[in-house]
């Protein structure tokens, strides 16, 4: 608490910092040795530091986007259906200042964006969460933050400071936008405006992690926020903190579990009885981070962990199922079934990420890390299992799984991911490319195993796709994919796709056309207009 005081103390002073002030923070920030009113904006001193980015790492090969913009009445190709009335927004990593060397494409500034859809007509408008990290760099105008989730790189003067960037995820809950990352509380923003509120949100003080995870989940019924924060009491601690928030965002349940081993707990599954984790052997690895590295490492002599728990108890409860090295970072969709929970994630065999290292020097392997969708169980009413049971379920290969979200903690059939089918051309023009783009929408139905797929073409590569209801009581998975594609023969410039789940194969009903190429998401979320406060 006294931490969190020092933060928002210094977020304070940041926020109220006046024109003379602001000067005088850049002249220590440059190294120069003049008093503030020595420096003019129009006349730097020699020794201010230039603004460059010269090849900054970024999501999907492109640079920084770095412009908040609104664009009201985007051009739109084809006829967005009128049953849709809503925002969709998604986030991603996008520089403020060029990185730091060596550091990962994870680490930007988070930017948020909103397609506000109705009627027909689509409004976007982006901005930068204004986190403590963002403004003191602002203030600076510089980079005072080192490599990925490293402390140790970071210059003094941000020391009690969050590093949080609000980059991962985005979703709403009780009338706030809330921009995520799983090193820090959430950044509370205006659904509407995208103006940040809370840097440094707490939930009226009740929680008390120190960091909160990118992917809570939510309870249709109840109107729950079911979340947890892993290293939840600082560095390389082996604490998780598990809670729940009501629809009032007041947290109404919490408590405490310790993992086998401290790595990274990047999404987690809620079922209406059960909660379970798996940690994968990315291991947090803090020599190395003393040493410039960023935080985690894959080692892989590790097993991974299945740990499962009740929702709602003491955590006292929770038994630990030892699984064979895996790579899973997202779940698509978890149930419970009496005893037995189902959980359904992205699975590779190795480390996903090429930019986090191989902590024993083996090369990077894309076949390896290639994804495909598998089902995780255990039946809780057994005394003595020893591990969990894993099935593949499907071929293809993707990662960035979802559901339609109105089935999270429930019994679902519906899935959908980005994939990468290689029976598919790829643009002649694109031969000198030195990956496959993510090309197809594949929906996943479990009562039948049987897939369907949309592709987007030879030119194009899609981000991570949302669903959107075709009515508030539609049967599940009957309605609309809404991403992003980047139109690779024209710069990169994005066009956001909605697709009608009934026709996948027939292409999208509406192209939403951006003059740009706006940054990579990581993640996004689909609010119905319905469930938006009053602006």
């Amino acid at each position: 608490m006294k931490n969190r005081s020092k933060q928002r103390s210094k977020a304070a002073n940041l926020k109220a910092m006046d024109r003379r002030d602001f000067m005088g923070t850049l002249a220590a920030a440059a190294g120069s040795t003049a008093v503030a009113g020595a420096l003019s904006p129009f006349r730097p001193s020699a020794s201010a530091e230039t603004v460059h980015f010269d090849n900054p790492p970024g999501l999907g090969g492109g640079g920084p986007f770095r412009c908040e913009c609104d664009i009201r009445d985007c051009d739109v190709e084809g006829e967005i259906p009128l049953n849709i009335d809503g925002a969709f927004y998604r986030v991603g990593p996008d520089w403020q200042y060029p990185p730091m060397k060596g550091n990962i494409p994870f680490d930007g500034e988070g930017h948020v964006s909103m397609f506000r859809i109705s009627g027909g007509h689509v409004d976007f408008k982006s901005r930068y969460p204004r986190t403590q990290r963002y403004r003191a760099q602002a203030a600076a105008r510089r980079r005072l933050f080192g490599v990925y989730r490293n402390k140790f790189t970071d210059d003094p003067s941000v020391a009690n400071l969050s590093r949080g960037t609000a980059n991962t995820h985005v979703v709403y809950h009780h009338g706030l936008l809330f921009a995520l990352k799983e090193d820090s509380p959430p950044v509370a923003m205006n659904p509407h405006t995208l103006d940040t509120i809370d840097d440094y949100y707490t939930f009226g003080g009740g929680l008390h992690s120190l960091t909160h995870t990118a992917h809570p989940k939510f309870d249709r019924a109840t109107g729950e926020m079911i979340s947890y924060g892993y290293e939840a009491k600082g560095l390389a601690t082996d604490d998780v903190y598990v809670f729940s928030a009501n629809a009032k965002g007041q947290i109404t349940w919490t408590c405490w579990i310790k993992v086998p081993y401290v790595g990274m707990i990047h999404d987690f599954a809620v079922s209406q009885k059960y909660i379970a984790f798996l940690v994968i052997p990315m291991a947090t690895n803090v020599e190395r981070m003393k040493q410039g590295q960023v935080h985690f490492a894959w080692d892989s002599t590790l097993p991974t962990w299945f740990g499962v728990l009740e929702r709602g108890g003491d955590g006292k409860d929770l038994r630990w199922f030892k699984g064979p090295e895996r790579c899973a970072t997202h779940v698509m969709g978890a149930f419970s079934e009496g005893n037995k929970i189902y959980v359904d994630m992205d699975m590779a065999l190795k480390n996903q990420f090429p930019f986090f290292p191989n902590l024993h020097g083996e090369p990077f392997d894309p076949k390896a890390a290639a994804g495909t969708v598998h089902r995780l169980s255990v039946d809780l009413s057994e005394k003595t299992p020893r591990d969990y049971n894993m099935e593949e379920l499907y071929p293809q290969t993707g990662a960035l799984p979802r559901q339609d979200d109105r089935y999270q903690t429930i019994p679902y059939k519906i899935g959908f991911m980005p994939t990468s089918d290689p029976t598919k051309p790829v643009n002649a023009k694109l031969s000198n490319v030195a990956f496959r783009p993510t090309n197809s929408y594949t929906m996943f139905d479990h009562s039948t195993r049987k897939t369907r797929q949309f592709w987007v073409g030879d030119d194009s590569s899609l981000q991570e796709c949302c669903f959107v209801p075709r009515s508030k009581e539609a049967p599940e998975g009957d309605g609309y994919l809404v991403g992003v594609t980047n139109r690779l023969l024209e710069g990169g410039r994005s066009d956001l796709l909605i697709v009608d789940t009934a026709h996948l194969e027939d292409g999208p009903v509406a192209r939403v056309k951006l003059p740009f190429r706006t940054y990579s998401q990581v993640h996004g979320w689909w609010v119905p207009a319905e469930d938006l406060p009053k602006a």
